[in-house]
């Protein structure tokens, strides 16, 4: 039987995220890079197919990202300590890794057995989780089976799809990719069961934002590697050095930005109802788009690296100048209900900078893209440190 949720001090949920969870997230970086993967065969692509595969890509993302958004929200609600928890969280791994392995040809021939392991993590986790519950006795499982409802509903789209091929096979899983943010959006809600919302206040923030800060910090790594993967092969070059140190200082730039904000008082850390509410709804959006921004950057400063000759694209651009932009309107949003006008105003003007700066980078070499976007990033981050009211040093959490 799963242990129920529990407050710190009473040996339920951690508040730091257990050495299962961050096997379990680094599971995605082999995920991740099978994502940024997929975007740089985009860039390589015919023109005029490039919007159908990059739809393809994000259809992808969103559904890797439910997987993931999912996980982490159970392990802070219930202890991830709990045999039960630890059953659902090594199966996801190994179905991850399945997922992973068939994103390149998810639209061709390993579109079935993409569907059918996403249809299969998505149905028997939170019918594992309900069967485990009900025999607790009281109504704990109903929360699970409003999942398992939507993730039904969804999942006949899915397996649908998947015996189609090219536009059907694309349209039905948009539309369950589409019912699975819909459910999340209303707490999955169900008639005459209700919804999840009042799940949430058993929510143990610091859980939660420690799994947020382990998966971010495993994405920006993927700059890292992908930049120096790059770099690796053909040797060191004016050019490529300058990308390097580029591709460096937007990494910088980014923890600096994610990390180092104002913090709460302690009243609203443990509150249960109040930001812990506002990050279940809403945060896990926004670190879909930080995320999505820090993988953009990564394919970006790879491509560059590996052709630092002009000319650029329009393509390359929307890559590499989209990244940072999706990273500052995801840490804006999560911020805007929490923080101060004045730490976001430092984020609007940087997408203002980078809006300016992306149509004349068109005129010149790759190179230059790659240090324009360092220079904004880093003018955001001494921006925002040179107005930050916090006293507060370190790494303060999420």
């Amino acid at each position: 039987m799963i242990r129920l949720p529990a407050r710190p001090a009473d040996g339920g949920v951690p508040r730091s995220a257990t050495v299962l969870e961050l096997l379990f997230d680094i599971v995605y970086v082999f995920a991740l890079a099978r994502l940024a993967g997929r975007i740089a065969d985009d860039l390589t692509i015919v023109r005029h197919t490039l919007l159908s595969e990059a739809g393809q890509t994000i259809l992808f993302f969103v559904a890797m990202w439910m997987i993931w958004s999912i996980n982490a929200v159970t392990s802070s609600i219930y202890d991830p300590r709990s045999p039960t928890i630890q059953v659902e969280l090594v199966a996801t791994m190994f179905g991850t890794l399945i997922l992973a392995v068939s994103l390149p040809q998810a639209f061709g021939e390993r579109g079935v057995i993409f569907a059918v392991t996403y249809v299969l993590l998505q149905v028997l986790r939170p019918l594992h989780l309900a069967l485990a519950l009900r025999g607790g006795g009281g109504t704990a499982w109903r929360a699970p089976v409003r999942v398992l409802c939507w993730h039904t509903v969804s999942g006949t789209f899915w397996l649908t799809g998947a015996a189609g091929a090219g536009v059907t096979r694309g349209v039905l899983w948009t539309i369950a990719v589409g019912i699975e943010v819909l459910g999340m959006l209303t707490a999955w809600a169900v008639p005459r069961l209700g919804s999840n919302r009042r799940k949430y206040e058993d929510l143990v923030y610091h859980h939660l934002a420690e799994r947020y800060n382990q998966f971010f910090m495993i994405a920006l790594a993927e700059v890292v590697l992908e930049t120096g993967a790059a770099v690796s092969f053909p040797g060191l070059s004016v050019d490529r050095t300058i990308v390097l140190v580029a591709a460096f200082l937007t990494v910088v730039a980014y923890w600096r930005i994610y990390f180092y904000h104002r913090t709460w008082g302690r009243s609203e850390h443990q509150s249960g109802t109040g930001p812990a509410m506002r990050l279940t709804d809403r945060s896990n959006f926004s670190l879909l788009l930080i995320v999505g921004g820090v993988i953009c950057s990564a394919v970006g400063f790879g491509q560059i690296v590996r052709d630092a000759d002009p000319p650029i694209d329009w393509a390359l651009v929307v890559v590499i100048f989209g990244g940072p932009a999706l990273f500052l309107i995801g840490r804006a949003f999560l911020e805007r209900e929490l923080y101060s006008i004045r730490r976001s105003m430092a984020l609007y003007v940087g997408l203002l900078a980078l809006g300016v700066a992306a149509p004349i980078t068109l005129r010149f070499p790759p190179m230059v893209a790659a240090v324009a976007v360092a220079a904004v990033m880093v003018g955001v981050a001494l921006f925002d440190e040179l107005h930050r009211h916090s006293g507060r040093e370190g790494n303060p959490t999420l």
